[in-house]
């Protein structure tokens, strides 16, 4: 490799190998963190509250069931933390290592855990230690491999190599979605018996694969460039030095973390249980929602490398809650192609354009050595507050209200109005440099 030098700066050249390579990890990760937590949400929903729940009613079975859902959400935090505060101090590379193996491994357990018709009492309270193993892994795995991508980019290409990391979400949704849906059509006693454990048995592949391709990544060029000493508490120096960028990211980022739990977690269960859908017409319309955002996600990108990051964040705050009036309303008509247009506007478009830009916008407002720490609490923070109550936050308000959905539909535009807010305080930071950035840069 040669080297280039620009004022006091070292750059080492890229190569398309060690572009593809740090591109293939971070979508690698990605994958496996939202299979995994696609996955559970789905379960969550259609199958552990019978398995693992069974001595409560249909809609206190539901809450208990999406309680362990929301728990992997607790430990995310704590991961973000965790992981932050050593990529920080040492690198990004080794983190990865450790999250992949966290995430999927968890996921591989649950699939091998007695249910409580064996077991009793103690299946559910496996089922929700190992989600929180999950959620450690979790916690520490989106800032590192966002990183890996946005590190390794150039200035004008750093919105499209982090959506490609984020490619990793629908992928891993449509396959989550698709196995579960290919579980459905096995006989109701296989898949209550035995057929249920086939998705989360096959993170254990997935995990074996992420591992080998992250084995031998290089550190991101921009951790490498950077002369500054490594801060002895990241945590610290991230609250003390950005403050005001913690709180904007965290509240951004609330719009994207209750819409998916809504439409997805929440939506698929109440679909199915409440207005008679079958479940098919729901994971069908998440499959083809998931195949969209695939194509959909680095053309979301690309714009923000030309137009901002702002601009485009703001249009799918907006789309979400406003359409989300009208996302029940649709599925309750139960035509399905009405159904499945609806799901790839919210998810592909609307969520696409903030979920395709968020490791991106996230960490450019961070220097490098709290990014990791800084891009981890502000996601993870975020889902706690707003990802994790959220089905059951939804299942509460429908079940208030004799199973209606407006409060639900309610509940999802004012957090997408909160998010709204957030963004408008951010200052544009698609022309930034992330080497030389400067502490806290806000409107």
């Amino acid at each position: 490799m040669t080297e280039t030098t620009s004022g006091s700066t070292s750059r080492t050249a890229k190569t398309p190998v060690s572009t593809r390579r740090a591109l293939i990890a971070s979508v690698s990760g990605s994958f496996l963190e939202w299979y995994d937590f696609y996955l559970f949400g789905i379960a969550a929903g259609l199958i552990f509250p019978t398995l693992f729940f069974p001595g409560a009613s249909g809609t206190t079975a539901t809450i208990q069931s999406f309680g362990a859902f929301a728990g992997g959400f607790l430990t995310r935090p704590i991961g973000a933390v965790l992981f932050g505060h050593f990529g920080d101090r040492i690198g990004r590379r080794r983190m990865l290592l450790i999250t992949v193996a966290l995430m999927g491994g968890g996921t591989f357990l649950i699939g091998v855990l007695p249910t409580y018709s064996t077991a009793g009492v103690l299946a559910p309270i496996l089922l929700t230690a190992l989600r929180l193993v999950q959620g450690l892994g979790i916690g520490g795995e989106f800032g590192g491999g966002a990183l890996v991508a946005l590190e390794n980019a150039p200035r004008g290409r750093r919105g499209v190599m982090g959506s490609i990391h984020q490619m990793g979400t629908p992928i891993g949704l449509l396959t989550a979605t698709g196995v579960f849906a290919l579980v459905q059509l096995l006989p109701t006693a296989s898949v209550s018996g035995w057929g249920w454990r086939i998705p989360f048995l096959l993170s254990g592949f997935f995990v074996i694969v992420a591992f080998y391709i992250r084995r031998h990544l290089p550190e991101t060029e921009t951790f490498r460039d950077d002369k500054k000493h490594a801060h002895r508490l990241p945590l610290l120096a991230l609250l003390r030095e950005h403050p005001k960028n913690i709180l904007i990211a965290t509240g951004a980022r609330m719009a994207d973390a209750v819409t998916f739990n809504v439409i997805n977690v929440f939506g698929i269960a109440f679909a199915t249980k409440q207005l008679g859908l079958p479940d098919q017409v729901m994971l069908t319309g998440f499959v083809i929602a998931s195949a969209v955002e695939i194509a959909a996600i680095p053309l979301i990108g690309h714009i923000s490398d030309r137009i901002g990051r702002r601009p485009v964040y703001m249009f799918g705050i907006v789309l979400c809650g406003s359409l989300g009036f009208a996302y029940f309303p649709i599925i309750d008509s139960g035509n399905t192609l009405a159904i499945w247009a609806v799901i790839v506007v919210m998810l592909a478009v609307g969520t696409g354009c903030m979920f395709a830009i968020q490791g991106t916008l996230f960490s450019e407002l961070f220097t490098t050595r709290t990014r990791y720490t800084g891009l981890g609490v502000a996601y993870q923070t975020s889902a706690l507050l707003g990802g994790a109550p959220t089905p059951a936050i939804a299942t509460a308000l429908a079940a208030a209200f004799a199973q209606s959905y407006w409060p639900v539909a309610i509940y999802l535009g004012a957090m997408c109005a909160f998010s709204l807010i957030c963004i408008m305080f951010a200052s544009e930071t698609y022309r930034d440099d992330l080497v030389n950035k400067k502490e806290e840069r806000t409107a």
